[in-house]
């Protein structure tokens, strides 16, 4: 009577476990967006342009080309891709039966004053037929092995698997947009580079000249000795200034070869062309889309999705765990025996339900843990929404600010272009004085440098809205 009570007691023992399980609470995510940028609901999105139809120019497409077959880590990216699809097919593995085959012998022999020795000793066998002694065993058999998944803890776990697969494919389509644009802004900033050194070389030029109009007027004392100075003083900063930009260009080139995933060399390009780029109409579309085109945000969303998983396979923990072994083979203590049927047939079926009961606080404290982690990545989700719609309205801004500044900033070079052979006409004429020269100089050459820079400022911001919508990996 008590062994039933027993029984009893144990069997109601498991199915209370699942009352012991920790209550935790769960964070939802916000996927809401604003509806829109500003008072425009068109969903025309540049970021379904492909990159080639994108950047247009030849030595670009071909430096992104290269690119996305040698970056190194883009490569070790890919390779991250594959040891996940691997981990799929092993959490698959799992809930699927073992089943093992294997040829096996050995040499025993039991003390005479031990169950087996004497069980041996007493066995009544027929003369000539004894057991051999020391006994031998010949095993020739098929195992099995399953852990029942009742409780899905398997088939999650290899869900899991899959969302953090796919989540790495996200990443790799997040790290090809961020290695276009990269790319790309600086091939714009070196063009940049070229064109600000082609200026400051035609204005050291002019400078020169004025140089030798000042010597004249030295000669012919109308200018003191300070004038020749001050000029010879600007040509020697413009001379410093211009190595500064051979520099520039340099490490341009290098940071460029650095993602094409080659040593340094010279980058290909057609400079003379930059002034000619036209900066093509950006169609931002409209936020939502932001969720489907950008791969940062869809490698979130795939996290949260197998920490959801890993809160369930961590709870699964706490339930019985249920498996069956069972093994079919031969077995004799002679091999001449040993695949004589059925006798020397051996078989075996055996299942077990162990559950955890006393100091659980392992799988307490990894279910806790999951849930953490699934928080942490609501989180991480909703923090990857709110950054890309900010990149997105920063962007914006940016593009319309830069075009109202370099049609000011053209309007100033234009004026100040003409104002250089009118302040040196004028010194000519005894009606300004050489500081006027100089000074209109000095504001064309950084006017017409600040216009390069807020034309590759422009180009480059074009670049980072299209990163921004989630352009460059389709």
């Amino acid at each position: 009577m008590h062994k039933n009570i027993i029984k009893a007691l144990a069997i109601s023992g498991i199915f209370m476990i699942p009352s012991c399980i920790p209550s935790l609470v769960h964070k939802t995510e916000n996927k809401s967006v604003p509806s829109s940028y500003n008072s425009s609901q068109d969903t025309t999105n540049t970021a379904n342009v492909q990159w080639k139809n994108f950047l247009k120019d030849p030595y670009l497409t071909a430096l992104v080309s290269t690119a996305l077959d040698n970056n190194q880590e883009l490569n070790i990216i890919i390779q991250e891709i594959t040891i996940a699809q691997n981990e799929v097919r092993a959490r698959k593995g799992q809930y699927l039966p073992f089943v093992n085959i294997g040829v096996g012998t050995g040499v025993d022999r039991s003390s005479r004053y031990t169950r087996n020795g004497a069980v041996d000793e007493n066995v009544n066998v027929t003369p000539g037929n004894k057991l051999p002694d020391p006994l031998s065993d010949f095993v020739v058999a098929a195992t099995a092995s399953w852990q029942v998944d009742i409780w899905k803890k398997l088939r999650n776990s290899k869900k899991s698997a899959i969302y953090r697969y796919l989540a790495t494919k996200e990443g790799k389509n997040f790290m090809v947009t961020r290695l276009v644009s990269e790319i790309a802004t600086s091939y714009y900033e070196l063009m940049a580079f070229d064109n600000q050194l082609d200026i400051l070389k035609k204005n050291i030029e002019i400078q020169t000249n004025a140089l030798e109009t000042i010597k004249m007027e030295k000669n012919a004392a109308r200018v003191t000795e300070l004038a020749v100075r001050r000029f010879e003083a600007e040509i020697a900063k413009n001379q410093s200034h211009l190595y500064y930009i051979l520099q520039q260009i340099t490490l341009a080139e290098n940071r460029i070869n650095f993602l094409v995933g080659r040593f340094p060399q010279t980058v290909e390009r057609n400079s003379q062309t930059f002034n000619d780029l036209k900066i093509d109409s950006v169609y931002v579309g409209i936020p939502s889309q932001l969720l489907a085109n950008r791969p940062d945000i869809k490698q979130s969303e795939l996290d949260l999705a197998a920490a959801k998983l890993d809160i369930k396979v961590a709870k699964a923990n706490f339930y019985p765990m249920l498996n069956i072994t069972a093994g079919l083979g031969y077995e004799a203590f002679n091999a001449k025996y040993l695949f004589s049927t059925p006798k020397s047939i051996l078989y075996t079926v055996a299942g077990s339900l162990v559950a955890p009961v006393v100091n659980r606080n392992a799988i307490k404290a990894e279910y806790s843990s999951a849930n953490a982690r699934q928080v942490q990545a609501a989180y991480q989700y909703e923090r990857t929404i709110l950054n890309a719609y900010t990149e997105a309205a920063n962007q914006i801004a940016n593009i319309h600010n830069l075009s109202k500044s370099y049609e000011w900033k053209a309007q100033q070079v234009d004026a100040l272009t003409r104002s250089v052979s009118t302040s040196i006409n004028l010194f000519k004429s005894a009606r300004a004085d050489y500081v006027e020269i100089l000074l209109t100089q000095r504001d064309a050459l950084e006017s017409k440098m600040d216009l390069i820079e807020i034309k590759q400022q422009q180009l480059c911001a074009a670049v980072q809205m299209y990163q921004v919508l989630g352009g460059g990996w389709k």
